[in-house]
């Protein structure tokens, strides 16, 4: 039985084989999953129904099972129908995972389309689609390193 908070095989057999620098895309209900991710990534569909489950849901048991050194996210944006003023309430969510966690990650806001540059890339090893209906709830994670003391 495993000890992780994260117990899906498929999720679980993608990290065991990723490595340092890899990336692994945690991507919202409205994110384009089958055409925007890397050229060897993995789409694991974990979207039941709106809302089931959310991206920090995904997000808390990752941070069980592997080293986070970076997260990027989608910058808002300032105008038209998706504008927010301020951070979306998901990075506040992220953030008090992270620190319940241990991490001092911090959230590296990206332009949409340097974002979708950053996931198209060969470091890209999974996306796992949500149910998430949240607007900028998408989170692009770079692998660590494991530190043993």
């Amino acid at each position: 039985m495993l000890l992780t908070q994260l117990i899906h095989p498929e999720i679980s057999a993608i990290l065991a084989a990723a490595g340092h620098h890899s990336t692994i895309l945690i991507a919202d209900g409205n994110y384009p999953a089958l055409n925007k991710r890397g050229p060897h990534a993995k789409l694991v569909s974990m979207n039941l129904t709106p809302g089931l489950i959310t991206c920090d849901q995904a997000l808390k048991a990752l941070l069980t099972a592997i080293p986070i050194e970076a997260a990027m996210t989608m910058q808002t944006e300032t105008e038209g129908p998706y504008a927010l003023d301020g951070d979306p309430p998901v990075w506040h969510d992220y953030r008090a995972s992270f620190a319940a966690a241990g991490s001092k990650v911090q959230l590296q806001p990206l332009e949409k389309w340097a974002f979708y540059d950053h996931v198209i890339t060969a470091d890209h090893v999974l996306t796992i689609q949500t149910g998430d209906q949240q607007r900028y709830a998408n989170l692009l994670l770079s692998v660590g390193v494991r530190m043993d003391e």
